[in-house]
């Protein structure tokens, strides 16, 4: 893989599609993706990466960076996006169907 290339990520129930940003060598993805990736409403996930945060599992200036994203009404924001070690900490504590298989 390159810099800035995307990658899509399709789970065997076919049901979701993610485009996932592989930049630096890991792969980014915002809090909606990792919602949809693991099936949890974003409340649970930010809570999840909190967390992990707060508890010195992740160092978050290391594994966090922000990304000008334009919003279907013109306008740009500033969205973080979490990298690999993020997602594989969140991937290990979140309980649902896709966190199972995410873990095998």
């Amino acid at each position: 893989m390159r810099n800035n290339e995307i990658v899509i990520y399709q789970p065997d129930d076919i049901s979701t599609k993610i485009e996932v940003k592989f930049e630096d060598d890991t792969v980014w993805l915002n809090l909606n993706q990792i919602s949809e990736l693991f099936e949890r409403d974003k409340s649970v996930i930010s809570r999840h990466i909190a967390n992990i945060f707060k508890e010195g599992e992740l160092i978050k200036n290391s594994v966090v960076a922000k990304n000008a994203t334009t919003a279907l009404d013109g306008k740009i924001y500033q969205v973080d996006y979490y990298n690999l070690d993020v997602i594989i900490s969140v991937g290990y504590r979140v309980k649902s169907k896709r966190g199972t298989q995410f873990r095998i």
